[in-house]
């Protein structure tokens, strides 16, 4: 059973998507600059869509577009993250199960990972989040010690501090590029913001 680690910038980025569509669900994929084996470390992630998930032409293109731009930058597609617009319900819908599915075809090691809408208050101590990974042809739940968080303390205060300073705006899904392609869905400029007020976040707890 591998370990995943997942990084304050991938962790913030995700939360500040939920944060800026509070009525949609959102969803994206999960990056990792690592190399093939060994624990899945999650570095960062491509926020996607905030409305019609389920559109597959449109999460064909996001996909084509961001395994390009992997591949020019020395990522891979790791994973799946979803949060759903009903904050009480963290469990996968299908369309989070198939571009798993399809995730889980590139790469052995894919996670499926739920943000839990219902305990993303600043204040909550542990991460929000859900994770699954497919065993058996079959998406079943991670053992929650095999999930590490890159200082989930200083990992929660950075997302804290950019929500309250308004940064999520400046956030970028592959939907919002859609509308006006100027915008970068790459999000340098967030991710550089990130770097910023987390340089004492590194390492696991």
């Amino acid at each position: 059973m591998a370990e995943v680690e997942l990084s304050c910038q991938a962790y913030v980025k995700m939360y500040l998507h939920a944060a800026l569509f509070p009525r949609c669900s959102v969803n994206g994929l999960l990056l990792s600059s690592s190399s093939a084996g060994g624990a899945v470390c999650v570095t960062d992630c491509v926020p996607l869509l905030h409305s019609h998930l389920s559109l597959a032409p449109i999460t064909q293109l996001a996909l084509t577009q961001v395994d390009v731009w992997c591949s020019q930058t020395q990522q891979r597609i790791v994973g799946y993250y979803q949060a759903n617009a009903c904050v009480s319900d963290s469990s996968p819908t299908p369309c989070a199960l198939k571009i798993a599915d399809k995730i889980a075809e590139q790469f052995d090691g894919a996670v499926l990972l739920m943000l839990d809408g219902s305990k993303m208050s600043a204040d909550y101590r542990v991460p929000p989040i859900v994770m699954y990974e497919r065993k058996d042809s079959r998406w079943t739940l991670k053992d929650k010690h095999t999930i590490m968080m890159r200082q989930w303390e200083e990992t929660r205060a950075v997302a804290s501090q950019l929500l309250d300073s308004g940064d999520h705006m400046t956030l970028v899904d592959f939907d919002s590029h859609l509308d006006d392609i100027t915008r970068d869905w790459t999000n340098q400029k967030l991710n550089h913001r990130i770097s910023e007020l987390s340089c004492p976040a590194n390492g696991a707890i």
